[in-house]
């Protein structure tokens, strides 16, 4: 079987949807030898900045020469690029040897598997194999009830939380935060990147020994470099160039450096890794000639800090933006930080994704933009926002629009 076989019958699992809870993934665990007690486990939960502050880590913890897995969601183009081992990809034949192994369990167990449960499985056999030291695991949805929440992790990051999946997770900051909170476990070290009281009094029902980075490091300058789109950090007499632009960055960063430190990684390897992550899809620079940026902005928080930094480089009638947004996502609060940073939007489609929306279902947010315009062909979409003219072209709202774009624009 092919691995484009092997993914679509992967994604079916999908059909059993969101399952909150343990149960499936730790029989899958059992039955494969518990793989995910074999290394290290840095496990990291948030609303956003969970991606940002893993990929620091494992940087990090690469350039002080361990053998470091790396787990994240959702991919952008490729399943592969969930899955990573110092850096590369998981292979092809990985793929479909590893879900072959974990499907004849699930089927032996009768186990009715999510796709998640199914990629996270896959993943905790994979690093084992593989003679990870390390595994840097980021959750997909809440913490508590995660299928990556069967680790006993080493330190668990908590980078932020805001109002997101609260179909799942509760519809006030304390509950979500009490979710995220559950990746804390009996002796392992904790780092917190927010200041809310609701968050901080949620914490403190797991535990009381936590380090706020916000309290900590409330004395770092930065510098935000609008030229070469990197964010100058200044940590003590040490200065750290770190890849990813924007003063939200900073956050990502200190929580990944407290991490670093406690694991005693020294200072000069942490300087060298900062320049060498790579984030794909969170303020990311995909061309200079016309100036593309393109970022996931999937929620009102993440679409807030895409605001924060354009408003740093551009007016809103010098930048146009083409967008799409799932239809369980709060449209309203997204388009109008969007129209925060441009007064010129394409909505486009993504039809082709559950959840997705044509352009034309868009337009009923279009009031308070100067030009809307439906175009649901995003390469269309594409050449249109070049005619503009503009100082620079935004696509952003989801990363299956980030997806989208990158294949076909």
């Amino acid at each position: 079987m092919n691995t484009e076989k092997i993914l679509e019958e992967l994604y079916s699992y999908s059909m059993f949807g969101i399952k909150l809870g343990l149960e499936n993934i730790e029989r899958m665990c059992e039955a494969l030898g518990n793989p995910q007690d074999r290394y290290r486990v840095i496990h990291i939960a948030g609303t956003n900045g969970k991606g940002s502050t893993a990929t620091t880590i494992e940087a990090g913890l690469i350039e002080a020469g361990y053998r470091v897995g790396k787990f994240t969601s959702p991919h952008i183009i490729h399943f592969n690029e969930r899955i990573q081992l110092n850096g590369e990809e998981i292979s092809d034949q990985d793929i479909c040897s590893y879900y072959l192994k974990v499907k004849e369990l699930v089927e032996k167990n009768m186990i009715k598997a999510t796709f998640f449960e199914m990629t996270t499985a896959m993943m905790f056999l994979y690093f084992a194999d593989k003679n990870a030291e390390f595994v840097v695991l980021e959750t997909g949805m809440g913490g508590r009830y995660d299928a990556t929440n069967v680790v006993n992790s080493e330190i668990a990051v908590i980078t932020n939380v805001t109002l997101d999946h609260v179909g799942f997770l509760g519809d006030n900051i304390y509950d979500i935060s009490k979710e995220k909170a559950g990746i804390i476990k009996n002796g392992s070290k904790v780092i917190v990147g927010d200041n809310n009281q609701d968050f901080i009094r949620a914490i403190s029902v797991e535990t009381e020994n936590f380090v706020n980075i916000k309290s900590k490091y409330k004395n770092v300058d930065y510098i935000l470099d609008k030229e070469k789109f990197v964010t100058d950090i200044k940590i003590g007499n040490k200065r750290y160039f770190f890849s990813l632009f924007g003063e939200y960055q900073v956050v990502n960063f200190l929580c990944a450096y407290e991490t670093l430190k406690m694991l005693g990684i020294e200072d000069e390897i942490i300087q060298k890794a900062a320049q060498k992550v790579r984030w794909p899809g969170r303020f990311e620079v995909y061309s200079r000639t016309p100036l593309v940026i393109l970022d996931g902005a999937h929620n009102t928080d993440a679409a807030e800090k895409l605001k924060e930094n354009l408003n740093l480089l551009f007016s809103p009638d010098e930048v146009v933006t083409i967008v799409s947004v799932l239809e369980d996502k709060d449209i309203k609060s997204i388009m109008k930080e969007i129209r925060g940073f441009s007064d010129t939007v394409i909505f486009t489609s993504l039809k082709m994704f559950k959840r997705g929306l044509k352009g034309e279902e868009l337009m009923k947010y279009s009031d308070s933009f100067k030009l809307c315009v439906v175009e649901n062909d995003v390469k269309t979409a594409y050449e249109k926002a070049i005619f503009m003219k503009k100082r620079v072209i935004v696509v952003c709202g989801s990363f299956y629009l980030l997806s989208r774009f990158k294949q076909e624009a």
